[in-house]
């Protein structure tokens, strides 16, 4: 049975209602990141880049909706919440950022979205016309059409930015940072919103969504290959393969640190054997920590080692504090 007009713009509501619930619970996935900076205080060495890229994505996307004609709503609604969830994660993260931190992301938000932003909007608004010649802020037309290419291509280069993320994958064969649920997410919103553009014939919303829909299957098949190898992986630390070092191990290392100054060496085997861990290992951990307090003459304490988080699951980055 042929689709009639009708059932065509039912069916573009529905899937634009489907989209718009996806890309929620994809904009809420960095809320238990931002929960434990609220905890900790700290940013905990986490860049701003991808919230203001985000930020500025959901700001064009405005702009290109309020441009259109027709069926723009879909893409005010899920974008102007965009837009709120950024700007709040931005909020909070310039709260508990370290100085360089936050000069980095006034630099970022400043480029992006008022130099970017602000070039595009004034650019097409005197430069490019719409539907009505005489008429400045007026819809449609090429205005339209330069606002439309100019997000497919920045869309584009936003569905990319996972070619990062799958090459580490491959190179440790570890899929510990590449949740494979946030995955199925994105390559579910993909779907939603090429079925959008496609009903409306929005070919700039459609397109891009072709390239996300394909990095998201290529994440989950990488998931699907290398996650029996990142299990081993953890199986093997837990046994004592690689010693990774917590937050609590620090404070008790800090304690046999300062034992070891005053000629208590026994105390390492003691705490060892509580903690269920190798005594020689220990020893070679503290006699680094007692190395380096010696070299600088001082007692601060060593809150890394070998240039590692001393958290595990804290990803570092180029302005960790």
């Amino acid at each position: 049975m042929a689709f009639t007009s009708i059932h065509l713009h039912e069916l573009s509501i529905i899937f634009g209602i489907l989209g718009n619930i996806v890309s929620f619970g994809v904009f809420l996935a960095p809320l238990p990141t931002f929960w434990r900076i609220f905890k900790k205080k700290s940013t905990l060495g986490f860049q701003s880049i991808p919230y203001s890229v985000a930020l500025f994505s959901c700001m064009l996307l405005l702009y290109y909706a309020f441009l259109k004609e027709s069926n723009g709503t879909m893409i005010i609604t899920i974008n102007s919440i965009g837009c709120a969830i950024e700007a709040a994660y931005l909020t909070v993260y310039l709260i508990y950022a370290t100085k360089k931190a936050r000069v980095y992301t006034a630099k970022l938000l400043g480029l992006f979205n008022v130099g970017f932003l602000g070039l595009i909007v004034v650019t097409t608004l005197v430069f490019v016309r719409g539907m009505d010649d005489h008429t400045m802020l007026s819809k449609g037309g090429m205005r339209e059409s330069v606002v439309g290419w100019i997000c497919g291509i920045f869309s584009v280069c936003v569905f990319a930015a996972p070619l990062s993320a799958m090459r580490m994958v491959i190179r440790t064969k570890s899929v510990e940072f590449m949740p494979f649920w946030l995955s199925f997410s994105l390559t579910l919103c993909a779907i939603m919103w090429f079925f959008y553009g496609f009903l409306i014939r929005d070919f700039y919303i459609a397109l891009p969504n072709v390239l996300g829909f394909a990095f998201g299957i290529a994440q989950m098949i990488l998931y699907i290959i290398y996650k029996d190898s990142t299990k081993k992986q953890k199986n093997n630390n837990n046994n004592g393969g690689d010693l990774m070092i917590k937050e609590s191990d620090i404070m008790q290392l800090q304690e046999l640190a300062v034992d070891i100054k005053l000629g208590k060496v026994e105390k390492i085997e003691q705490d060892s054997e509580q903690q269920n861990r190798p005594a020689d290992a220990i020893e070679v951990i503290v006699e680094e920590m007692v190395d380096v307090n010696n070299n600088e003459g001082n007692n601060d304490i060593v809150k890394e080692v070998n240039g590692k988080s001393a958290n595990r699951d804290v990803p570092r980055g180029d302005d960790a504090c």
